[in-house]
């Protein structure tokens, strides 16, 4: 977040948030932790920023090494609001593949190992330690051994020490020299012949670690093409997918010291991950790697304990539904964050950015988010001098409704016409399409889908809007606004946010509120005097009431 500075203004800064820095840093500051951190909460409060500019810096000063994975297309510029078509005002976000994301992972954790290579903490024994805890690989290493040697089902663990010997002497013939020296290079210290030796040793190893996986990886490629064809689910093919970066992270974990090598693992923007695609039919499902991986991540830490993982997400299925997919509610450390509170927002934005005038205005429209009120803040500093904050305010909501709660619309609008197809095909579950339901006979005919899917969300925005946008989706236990198509899609693009505790779900930020009301007069106003009829059909007879499911009073964001 930034803005330049006119006339000697205060050029935008990013502050401190004491508690939640604290909470963060305690996960960090130790070695080894039993479970994973889930940072989630809504779009543009700052979480990113929160970590690369105050957090990031500590976490790799003296004995701290972190290794920052960022799964965002770009992860130089923040990412959009709201998911929106292609075709539309707003640029789709590039859905990256897995391969991509994959490869970023493995590059971060190789580095952190090549780290503590250098300090002395991973040997050639340490990876076959951990190679052979997990991994049997005794038929794959007498391939690599080559011919003179011969495979056995009975081999022990010292005659497989022993190959493994031979296999890393045989492999540090192989390893070019600008590798070795590249990574002595990386380091300031100055190392004897017996630690060069070591470290080639090392480098090897991990080498021959790899090539041991990629070969058992390829091994089941037509398994892999089977189950990407039946859409069904193996255990064993989704570990062996995420076999090198969870040995890598196992190595790590074995390594770490106080006060002499503590890394940290971040994953930004995990939810990308999830929903990656795969070029071929030669990977599993994204949805598949990014569960297996976390669920190898909470293992280790549950049975040996492991390095300190931080997972950061703005997509609300991080925020309830993931612990129950995980196995239970507490099987991630939990920490939601909103930004900044009313009060703390007008005691960083009041003077220095805005004045008390201006930041009335500002809190009635937008509320107190801190992307966008630096964009707003921007927009102020490229204003002339002539033209006042009201008109900076709808200028800005104008660029909202526009650039991201429009186009994002027109997304849901297509996931909605994406259910009634589905709806017809058997693909939505029963108990999906109870008796009752609003959304319960969408039209056969393809041509009637559109008007259909438009009177659901117009109905959904007038039900959620009744209910001044605040559902509490854990009311009365029955998660029924869940099961409501134009809801899951509206969370699905990220103009909705289920928040955790308490269970409220509602917009991301109140100026995308605004923009929702604006944008149900708008339609309302296009409608035909067919589709009047029936929307008004729709709102008396099978209208959707959430009114039940009300925030509790006095509750206000």
């Amino acid at each position: 977040m930034s803005a330049a500075g006119r006339g000697g203004a205060a050029s935008w800064r990013i502050l401190a948030r004491p508690l939640m820095e604290t909470v963060l840093n305690n996960h960090a500051q130790h070695h080894r932790v039993p479970q994973p951190l889930l940072l989630h909460g809504p779009r543009g409060v700052g979480k990113t920023s929160l970590l690369l500019h105050r957090l990031l810096p500590e976490w790799n000063k003296g004995p701290h090494i972190t290794a920052y994975v960022d799964f965002s297309p770009d992860p130089s510029t923040p990412l959009p609001w709201a998911a929106a078509t292609p075709g539309t005002s707003q640029a789709p976000i590039p859905t990256p593949s897995l391969s991509v994301l994959s490869d970023r992972l493995d590059q971060s954790l190789e580095n952190l190992v090549n780290h503590a290579i250098l300090l002395g903490k991973v040997g050639s024994r340490d990876i076959f330690t951990a190679l052979n805890k997990w991994y049997g690989f005794s038929k794959t290493l007498h391939m690599i051994a080559g011919p003179t040697t011969r495979s056995s089902t009975n081999t022990t663990v010292s005659q497989l020490s022993l190959l493994w010997s031979k296999a890393v002497l045989s492999r540090m013939h192989k390893t070019g020299s600008k590798e070795i020296d590249s990574l002595l290079t990386s380091s300031s210290k100055k190392y004897s012949m017996e630690e060069v030796a070591y470290i080639k040793e090392t480098v090897a190893a991990l080498a021959l670690a790899k090539e041991i996986l990629e070969m058992q990886k390829h091994w089941r490629h037509k398994s892999v093409r089977h189950l990407n064809h039946t859409g069904s689910f193996s255990r064993s093919l989704a570990n062996v997918a995420t076999s090198w970066p969870c040995l890598l992270i196992e190595i790590l974990s074995e390594a770490s010291e106080v006060n002499f090598f503590q890394p940290k693992l971040v994953l930004n923007n995990i939810d990308i991950l999830r929903k990656a695609i795969s070029v071929d039919d030669s990977t599993i499902p994204a949805s598949v790697y990014h569960d297996s991986l976390i669920w190898r991540i909470i293992a280790l830490g549950a049975n040996e304990r492991c390095l300190p993982v931080l997972m950061v997400s703005s997509d609300s299925y991080y925020s309830y539904q993931a612990f129950w997919d995980f196995g239970f509610p507490d099987i991630f450390i939990s920490r939601e964050t909103f930004g900044w509170t009313l009060q703390e927002a007008r005691l960083h934005m009041v003077s220095e950015y805005f004045s008390q005038t201006e930041w009335k205005v500002i809190d009635e429209v937008l509320g107190p988010n801190p992307r966008q009120l630096s964009e707003v803040y921007a927009l102020k500093q490229r204003a002339s001098k002539e033209i006042d904050c009201e008109d900076i305010v709808d200028a800005y909501l104008a660029y909202l409704q526009a650039t991201v709660v429009n186009p994002a619309m027109e997304s849901v609008l297509d996931i909605l016409r994406k259910f009634a197809s589905d709806a017809h095909q058997g693909k939505i579950p029963e108990n999906r399409m109870f008796f009752g339901a609003p959304w319960r006979q969408p039209p056969r005919a393809e041509n009637r889908r559109s008007s259909w899917a438009k009177i659901q969300l117009m109905d959904f925005v007038q039900s959620y809007a009744n209910t001044e946008f605040g559902v509490n989706y854990l009311a009365d236990d029955s998660l029924e606004i869940l099961d409501d198509p134009a809801a899951v899609a509206m969370l699905e693009v990220g103009l909705l946010y289920a928040q955790r505790d308490p269970s409220f779900i509602r917009p991301v930020t109140r100026g995308i509120q605004r923009c929702l009301v604006r944008w149900l007069v708008h339609e309302k106003m296009q409608l035909s005097l067919e589709e009047s009829i029936a929307f008004l059909w729709q709102r008396i007879f099978r209208g959707r009431s959430y009114r039940h499911l009300m925030k509790e009073v006095g509750y206000k964001y």
